[in-house]
């Protein structure tokens, strides 16, 4: 299974990266799957740059703001108008009401809305999710709007997407024993954050440390803020492996 981080940036595209996605990719004899995890503003563009964006069998939003899911839009005409004709539907799976926000954020009636181009799936609580090879459990997290991590495991293998959360016990159990922890770290310490809204670079140190990870990888971090002041609250807390997401990286596990 590989990990790529297609776009990284908190809260809106930033100088040098998009907004939240990123590619898990895992083979099954001689065929490959591809499947996002989010696709926020300014990333379907970089995407193009690791595989062909009709190449991806699935989509899985972790909520409904627009820096995890506005470049559906963009996604939903690049299949919609292709010149070699229209494709399958794909899945996508999100929060109660993905198929209308989709919609609506392109303008479009809710039907038939982007149900021609996307199977539409809504999380349930618990809920398991197989594409190909890869499975996908989600799990509601501390966040204003219905919003969830995810884990994804392959072959004994698997990796921990926060999305956006507040520290809270529910990724701390989904992630427990994962070997990569991809954890958002949008908030500085010391500053006036809000509850239950995003981490802060400790934060998700002391989730990677109480769950055990192997490896964590601190991602979603806005613009405004030097990334590198998240890698140091984050370090003296967990000491295994950690590091920033970059545009382009990648991680074989």
């Amino acid at each position: 299974m590989r990990l790529t981080v297609i776009g990284c940036s908190g809260s809106y595209p930033g100088p040098e990266s998009p907004a939240s996605s990123y590619l898990v990719e895992a083979e099954d004899g001689d065929r490959t799957w591809r499947v996002l995890l989010d696709l926020g503003s300014g990333a379907l563009g970089r995407l193009h740059e690791y595989v062909d964006p009709l190449s991806i069998d699935a989509v899985l939003l972790s909520h409904l703001h627009p820096d995890h899911y506005f470049d559906m839009s963009g996604y939903y005409v690049l299949r919609k108008y292709h010149p070699a004709g229209a494709p399958p539907r794909i899945p996508v799976y999100g929060p109660h009401g993905t198929a209308d926000r989709l919609a609506k954020a392109y303008g479009l009636p809710a039907d038939p809305g982007m149900n021609e181009e996307f199977e539409f799936h809504e999380y349930a609580d618990g809920s398991a999710v197989t594409v190909g090879p890869l499975t996908f459990e989600v799990v509601p997290v501390a966040h204003p709007v219905e919003s969830y991590a995810i884990r994804v495991g392959h072959g004994g293998r698997s990796l921990v997407y926060s999305g956006d959360t507040g520290p809270c016990e529910a990724l701390v159990e989904l992630a427990k024993g994962s070997d990569l922890l991809l954890a958002e770290a949008a908030f500085r310490e010391g500053a006036k954050n809000p509850e239950n809204l995003h981490m802060t670079g400790r934060d998700a140190a002391e989730t990677a440390l109480r769950a055990g990870v192997g490896r964590l990888v601190l991602t979603h971090i806005p613009p405004w803020y030097d990334r590198d002041i998240a890698l140091e609250e984050a370090r003296p807390v967990f000491d295994g492996p950690t590091e920033l997401a970059i545009c382009g990286m990648t991680y074989d596990l």
